[in-house]
């Protein structure tokens, strides 16, 4: 487990060097094909999904995109939706529902997009139906959270059957920097405010809240992102193996009483 100080992970989290969402859609899966818009707006390159295939099943699959360089990340806002994405990927859990497709996420986001144009276009109301979607979909659901997982937005695609955690990943209500605005007024104290928030992977595993910390290598997921990739495929090959085998009503019944004991 990590030796890294809070604050220091989160700083891991956020590395622009990590394997990102689509190095592990690469590694992982065959015959990737992307879904885009959320026929209403437009499409928001915040978020990815398709249907793809991992070791031959087919699977949903979705994931924030922060972008590479700064052009990048710029296209993609950052990583931080806006509600068309979330739309978007209502509309995967729509078809992963309709073609028994088990669904598979990657949480990579400081947050969804808090403009006003964001707002406007019902934020808040976008996070809520992707929570209730999930909440309810028939089919597996396991959440791979792989760098930052902050605030709604990425619970918006948090809400499974199974989490795992990267080594190095955080999984908080907001960034330490936004905590310690509201608790002291004060952002400069991030690194005490990461330390009270518990927020690193080993953190929710002592909680129970995630049900698998993936192993890094030494000096981060970005020292070796294959390796990374390599080591994720058979915790996500047991939990598909573990879940598919149970049938809509138990899945139901057994993710109900997970959230219900948090």
């Amino acid at each position: 487990m990590s030796t890294l100080t809070p604050h220091q992970q989160v700083e891991c989290a956020r590395r622009g060097d990590r394997p990102h969402v689509r190095d592990f859609i690469d590694g992982l899966f065959t015959d990737f094909f992307e879904t885009c818009g959320d026929r209403l707006y437009r499409d928001d390159h915040s978020l990815i999904c398709g249907v793809a295939r991992f070791e031959g099943r087919p699977v949903t699959v979705a994931g924030h995109v922060k972008g590479l360089n700064i052009n990048e990340n710029i296209a993609c806002n950052f990583g931080m939706p806006h509600p068309e994405g979330y739309r978007k990927f209502q509309r995967a859990l729509a078809q992963a529902e309709k073609f028994k497709r088990p669904v598979i996420t990657f949480v990579d986001t400081p947050g969804a997009y808090p403009g006003a144009e964001a707002e406007e276009r019902g934020q808040g109301e976008a996070i809520a139906r992707c929570l209730y979607e999930l909440s309810r979909v028939p089919v597996p659901v396991i959440v791979v959270v792989t760098g930052e997982g902050g605030s709604g937005g990425a619970l918006a695609l948090g809400v499974g059957d199974e989490l795992l955690m990267l080594e190095h990943a955080v999984f908080s209500i907001l960034s330490p920097e936004g905590f310690a605005s509201i608790l002291w007024k004060d952002a400069g104290r991030a690194k005490e405010a990461a330390a009270l928030m518990k927020l690193t992977a080993a953190d929710l595993l002592s909680f129970n809240m995630t049900d698998s910390v993936v192993p890094e290598p030494e000096g981060s997921a970005a020292a070796d992102p294959q390796a990374v990739i390599n080591t994720l495929k058979p915790y996500l090959r047991k939990a598909l193996t573990r879940l598919c085998a149970l049938d809509a009503d138990e899945l139901l019944a057994r993710r109900y009483e997970r959230y219900r004991r948090f």
